[in-house]
């Protein structure tokens, strides 16, 4: 039917119509907040690029569990900033090192909520490289070791899903095989299989202190052209035993969450990554935009593009919100 037989605004013509034929909603259950854990006690370092956010000691990233889950929020998933960097990342694997930590206290006074750890080397590696170094060039194979040795640290010390990041080929297989040879193949794990080499990371680097010291990422992270590639990368770390395929970034890549959601058949997570956070935030500290619309308006679009999971620096005021 055409005009005027039909008339979309009718059912635009009150809030509780548009309610009712709301084609796309979002849930607390679909929001994951990530946390900066560092070293000491009594530590809450404001991070200058994400207005809100802190890199936290393991007593602070308690307390924002609890607020988490106080705020019916599922998940955290944390990442964490060394006291000691070298080649081999021995931080990033060592039982006493900060997530492991982290993940204990959380797991000890808010044991309900799901802990997920970030799975790199990056933050721990003297070059800030995602993978150990061997003349100058990212030496992909004799990373995995050292990558399955973190997820099983992690899960030792009580995390209920691992998420790799780094982008080494073959390392969803080596964490996997890790896992079930220790009895632990039961913990799920939510590969950032579709990670970009982008320019939004900025803010999170600065979060995490892992800028790399030279060169860049491109001969890991995806090139920002390709999509076809990134059906590839999901296909083989789901033959590998993923649970979960994240893509990261999300608002950039919406049209990469939604060719994936059509193309596997597993749950889709999407990484609302710190520049989309800051920019947002920056806007609203001009006076340009109203930073929580934009926040709620771009989770809605992440949704709607087919994730299921968002990883959202505004997890705990868009649930709060969404409880009202």
């Amino acid at each position: 039917m055409l005009f005027p037989d039909s008339r979309g605004r009718r059912l635009r013509a009150n809030d509780n119509f548009r309610r009712m034929i709301r084609e796309t909603k979002l849930s607390r259950d679909d929001l994951i907040l990530p946390l900066f854990a560092i070293e000491g006690k009594s530590v809450k370092k404001p991070i200058d690029s994400m207005p809100g956010h802190f890199q936290m000691s393991c007593d602070h990233i308690v307390d924002t569990a609890k607020k988490a889950q106080e705020a019916g929020l599922p998940a955290i998933i944390l990442f964490g900033v060394p006291d000691k960097k070298d080649a081999l990342a021995t931080r990033a694997y060592s039982s006493d090192s900060i997530v492991q930590k982290a993940v204990r206290a959380v797991k000890e006074q808010v044991p309900e909520l799901t802990v997920i750890t970030d799975v790199c080397l990056c933050g721990y590696t003297d070059h800030g490289h995602c993978g150990v170094m061997d003349k100058g060039i990212i030496d992909n194979d004799a990373s995995l070791d050292l990558l399955a040795r973190t997820a099983l640290s992690h899960v030792e010390a009580g995390a209920d899903m691992v998420a790799p990041s780094d982008m080494m080929d073959g390392r969803v297989a080596e964490i996997r095989q890790t896992l079930d040879e220790d009895g632990f193949s039961h913990i799920p794990i939510m590969s950032y299989a579709v990670k970009y080499s982008s320019a939004f990371y900025g803010p999170f680097r600065q979060a995490a202190e892992s800028a790399p010291k030279f060169g860049d990422r491109k001969t890991y992270q995806m090139d920002p052209g390709n999509s076809l590639e990134a059906v590839r990368e999901a296909t083989m770390d789901i033959e590998e035993g993923a649970d979960i395929i994240m893509v990261k970034p999300a608002l950039s890549y919406l049209d990469i969450i939604y060719r994936l959601k059509t193309e596997i058949d597993l749950p889709i997570a999407a990484y609302n990554v710190s520049g989309e956070y800051s920019i947002m935030k920056a806007g609203e500290m001009m006076g340009w935009v109203d930073a929580r619309k934009l926040i709620m308006e771009t989770l809605i679009s992440i949704k709607r593009a087919g994730a299921d999971l968002i990883l959202t620096y505004s997890a705990i005021d868009v649930a709060r919100e969404l409880n009202e």
